[in-house]
């Protein structure tokens, strides 16, 4: 499996910040129920890591009002070891 950042974000209004909270409380999912989020900050974005088999599905656990605006991110960690030699890799 691979590991995933889900950023969720919305709209800066008491409204939909409701919205998106009471979605992804009534979805249940382990995920979504223990999401962090920025809101407090004027970050109006939730936040959350799953380890799932693809991007396809880490969007396919989302309330369908937030999949179109929300950006899956395939996680990585790195060892000294092989940090030198990814980096190398990169392009510019």
């Amino acid at each position: 499996m691979t590991r995933y950042l889900i950023e969720v974000p919305h709209e800066n209004n008491k409204d939909a910040c409701k919205q998106a909270v009471q979605a992804f409380m009534e979805t249940g999912s382990h995920f979504m129920t223990n999401a962090d989020w920025g809101c407090g900050d004027d970050e109006h974005k939730a936040w959350f890591i799953a380890d799932l088999d693809s991007k396809e599905q880490a969007m396919s656990i989302l309330p369908p009002l937030f999949r179109e605006n929300a950006k899956v991110i395939e996680l990585q960690q790195f060892t000294p070891e092989d940090a030198d030699h990814t980096i190398a890799q990169h392009g510019d």
